[in-house]
């Protein structure tokens, strides 16, 4: 991608993002993300209504007046982006393609994250590592994450969702508040996660589009597999073909959820078609 072209999207992502973030997500994301506790932060005279326990008696003996303990939010947390970038993000029916949308949903966790004076970092992951950026605080760090997202071209194809836990548990050493986003077309990550939610706290969000859920009565149709390369005929006149597709995806959701609820996951699902508002406003109030 040409920089001019390169820097008139990021612009175009800032300005939609960073006013959302502002406007809607940021109260809603301090509150569903907490910080490591409460820290001391000064003494004061005690005044009506302080609590009992807050008293410090050490100082109160020493000045013969009651004084109290102020205590504060730890606030700053360390947040992870982990995004999958293989090739079945460039499936999109409607309005956006999967990984367009994952790049907006980064974008406004980032600034919201940057709002909180949290820092941020990136793990781009097909079926390999393809980038981490460590986490950092700052409007061109976030910046950078975003090109990052638009412009990167990896050199996998598949997705390998537990080689990427696997390798973020690794590096990333604090515990951190780390955003899974995926359409997690894979298997065999259960064990990771669960390895990787024990240490962290993790956000899986799930980035669908709904024609991948049903299949359109097209007739005779090639669909081609765009993570294996791999091509199939299949008559979508029939009702039957149509029916057991929608089951079988629907039976994959579900275990999905449970794999998630397990794991002690939170999770939302998000359509391309739909957008991401109205679940992620559910998600931060859920967890607030």
């Amino acid at each position: 991608m040409e920089v001019k072209e390169l820097i008139k999207k990021v612009r175009k992502i800032e300005i939609k993002t960073k006013r959302l973030s502002s406007q809607i997500f940021s109260g809603e994301y301090h509150s569903a993300f907490k910080g490591r506790g409460m820290a001391f932060s000064e003494v004061r005279e005690y005044a009506i209504g302080d609590e009992i326990r807050t008293i410090d008696w050490n100082v109160t003996a020493r000045f013969n007046e009651p004084f109290v303990k102020v205590f504060e939010e730890e606030r700053q947390l360390t947040v992870m982006l982990i995004v999958d970038i293989s090739a079945s993000g460039g499936f999109g029916t409607r309005n956006q393609l999967k990984r367009e949308t994952i790049t907006e949903l980064c974008a406004v966790l980032a600034f919201s994250a940057v709002s909180n004076n949290d820092q941020i970092g990136l793990l781009l992951f097909s079926d390999k590592i393809e980038k981490f950026i460590p986490p950092k605080k700052g409007k061109s760090h976030i910046l950078r994450i975003i090109r990052e997202l638009i412009d990167f071209e990896p050199t996998g194809t598949s997705t390998d969702i537990a080689g990427a836990l696997k390798y973020f548990t690794q590096v990333v050493k604090k515990k951190s508040i780390a955003f899974v986003l995926s359409d997690f077309m894979d298997n065999d990550f259960t064990d990771a996660l669960k390895i990787a939610s024990r240490k962290h706290d993790l956000v899986a969000l799930k980035v669908n589009d709904k024609a991948e859920s049903e299949l359109p009565k097209i007739g005779i149709a090639k669909f081609k597999d765009l993570e294996t390369g791999e091509s199939k005929w299949i008559n979508t006149s029939s009702k039957r073909v149509r029916e057991n597709y929608k089951t079988k995806r629907e039976e994959q959701n579900a275990k999905l959820r449970d794999i998630f609820r397990k794991s002690k996951t939170d999770f939302a699902e998000i359509d391309t078609n739909e957008g991401y508002i109205k679940p992620l406003m559910t998600l931060f109030k859920r967890r607030g």
